[in-house]
């Protein structure tokens, strides 16, 4: 069970128009780049700050991006009175009606204005303005670097000079504690890595360093969110209470509060209020764990208060160490009389991380909103040439590696070796890259290559779910898919399967049903559920699902020979059960009729 804040990337993008042109180009940005974007158009009213304000007022918070369509000036008056700062401030983008000029308003780093308005340029072939030092200068600014290792700023009031120091040298010295070393090699050409933290500008570590300034010129911590903090309080303890024991004992120990990554503690009281609202302040999750999962820990002081309460034997020690996995860096400490703190490191280095991501059926609208924000952050786009196609307005500018069919060994094999050396990349799967996709191969890859590299799918939309949605309700009941492709497969085992969905009466979904070099499998698989199938048992075949040139057919078992199948096709063979409702529609009735009325 967890509970937190909505981060940035829980949040939306909305792109503004005021006009009938503004909105012309509000219509080809999010057919192109921003397929989750939603439109929004303000009238002319009393006076348009009046407007203005009242509007971005009640998206400011929801925001993660606001592209403006319009003049810089109404822009500028419009989001003034709502700004706040740039940890919190959205991205805010400026563009003319005919997307000439693209302007990073606001967040250009923090929250990432410059990366887009690069990205909307070169979508419109228009021309990005960007008037951050640093990035004029061709330097790494600090908080860039800093969001892309999940580090915190701390202070973050040392930014200013920092990075005036980074202008004025052209370099940035930076220090990193044993625990890690392995960022140094990761570390931009322009920051130099320092032996002592006394001699860099920027040190990274979760530790408290009593250096902390040099005369006047602060020091920038960047912290790893590296610690599990797990905690045990009684019923009432105040959010004010909480903030104050966790500092204390973080600073006694000589960690910092900054790193915090997550807060563990007892499931039952991760919905407390004044827990909830101290996780709120810090952006931080809240992880439950059941009392037998604690009791599976041996607690150096067990606590007769916790075994009454809650049957557990204690709470703040093994709940840090089952999250955190890394050993307990500060031991259970009684903070007053209503709490225990205790912290464990979640893994000691970081990770290098492959992205494979489900692309979906084709069409930009049914990218998954995790799916698009990976792929615009990822530096090296690795897939298929065609899967890369149908996603083309959201990689320009990328590094691509693409290859043919029947090479996705090699893609995988170079998408490992570029994540494995630090890249941040994308490897794409058409649909889901668990069904039938690239997720196992990618798994099975970096474990015999490279254990530590962490291999994480993010799900797309499958052909048999876009499919099923074309031909209306097919696969309500129990369903079975098949690949009739026997290039990985022998085709004695694909008969073998295709005779038990069909003797078991699964509707069953045909994929790969027929090729250039594969063209009686099909005939085969009829004759299969043939056997056990009445031949007028509807089949839906449907090519290139929710892509502009879909094509979709209704027909039965018997005729189903009479239509044209290929590669871009999925077949779905219905049950006894189904039945076509008309041209369009293939239902695979629940059973709701047999139980209730309607």
């Amino acid at each position: 069970m967890a509970s937190g804040i909505k981060s940035k990337k829980d949040k939306g993008i909305f792109i503004i128009y005021l006009t009938a042109a503004g909105l012309k180009l509000a219509q080809k940005l999010k057919g192109g780049p921003f397929p989750e974007a939603r439109l929004m158009r303000f009238q002319e009213c009393r006076g348009l700050r009046d407007v203005w304000g009242s509007a971005l007022s009640g998206l400011w918070p929801e925001a993660r991006a606001i592209l403006f369509i319009g003049a810089a000036g109404i822009a500028v008056r419009a989001v003034a009175p709502l700004l706040k700062n740039k940890r919190e401030d959205p991205a805010v983008i400026v563009m003319d009606e005919k997307g000439q000029n693209v302007i990073s308003l606001l967040s250009g780093h923090a929250g990432g204005a410059n990366r887009l308005a690069r990205e909307t340029a070169d979508f419109l072939g228009g021309n990005p303005v960007i008037t951050t030092a640093t990035d004029i200068n061709s330097l790494t600014p600090v908080d860039v670097f800093a969001a892309g290792h999940g580090f915190a700023l701390d202070p973050p009031e040392a930014l200013p000079a920092v990075s005036a120091r980074q202008l004025e040298k052209k370099r940035l010295s930076v220090y990193s504690d044993s625990v890690y070393s392995n960022v140094g090699a990761g570390l931009p050409p322009d920051y130099e890595e320092k032996e002592t933290p006394e001699d860099a500008d920027v040190l990274i570590t979760d530790r408290l360093h009593a250096a902390g300034m040099r005369g006047k010129k602060p020091f920038l911590y960047l912290r790893p969110k590296d610690i599990a903090l797990g905690i045990g309080f009684n019923s009432g303890t105040g959010a004010d209470e909480i903030e104050e024991a966790v500092g204390k004992v973080f600073a006694e120990a000589g960690f910092s509060v900054f790193s915090i990554g997550l807060i563990a503690t007892h499931e039952k009281k991760t919905t407390d209020p004044e827990l909830q609202k101290f996780a709120r302040r810090h952006g931080l999750k809240i992880k439950g764990f059941q009392s037998s999962q604690l009791n599976t820990v041996n607690a150096a002081a067990p606590s007769d208060a916790a075994m009454r309460a809650l049957g557990a034997r204690a709470v703040a020690e093994p709940a840090a160490a089952l999250a955190g996995g890394g050993g307990l860096i500060i031991k259970k400490q009684k903070a007053g009389k209503n709490i225990t703190v205790a912290a464990a490191r979640i893994g000691a280095r970081r990770r290098n991380t492959l992205l494979v991501v489900g692309a979906g059926p084709g069409g930009l609208n049914h990218l998954t909103p995790e799916a698009i924000d990976a792929i615009r952050e990822a530096e090296h786009i690795v897939g298929y040439k065609s899967y890369l196609a149908h996603i083309a307005p959201l990689i320009k500018g990328k590094t691509l590696v693409s290859s043919a069919m029947t090479e996705e060994v090699s893609r995988v094999k170079e998408a490992a070796r570029l994540a494995s050396s630090g890249k941040k990349v994308c490897l794409i799967s058409g649909g889901d890259p668990g069904i039938y996709g690239m997720a196992g191969l990618a798994i099975e890859m970096a474990a015999n290559t490279d254990p530590d590299l962490e291999v994480r799918i993010i799900p797309g939309i499958s052909a048999l779910n876009a499919c099923a949605s074309v031909l209306g309700a097919p696969l309500m009941h129990d369903f079975a898919v098949i690949s009739l492709s026997d290039r990985l497969t022998p085709w004695q085992v694909i008969e073998e399967r295709l005779e038990a969905a069909a003797r078991a009466d699964f509707v069953t979904v045909l994929y790969n049903p027929k090729s250039g070099g594969r063209t009686t499998q099909i005939e085969r698989a009829r004759k299969i559920m043939l056997a056990h199938r009445d031949r007028q048992t509807p089949v839906g075949i449907v090519r290139d699902a929710t892509r502009e040139d879909e094509e979709a057919v209704i027909t039965t078992l018997e005729d189903m020979p009479a239509h044209e199948i290929n590669m871009r096709s999925t077949v779905i063979i219905g049950n006894s059960m189904s039945r076509r409702l008309g041209d369009r529609l293939m239902l695979t009735p629940r059973g709701y009729e047999r139980k209730y009325s309607y």
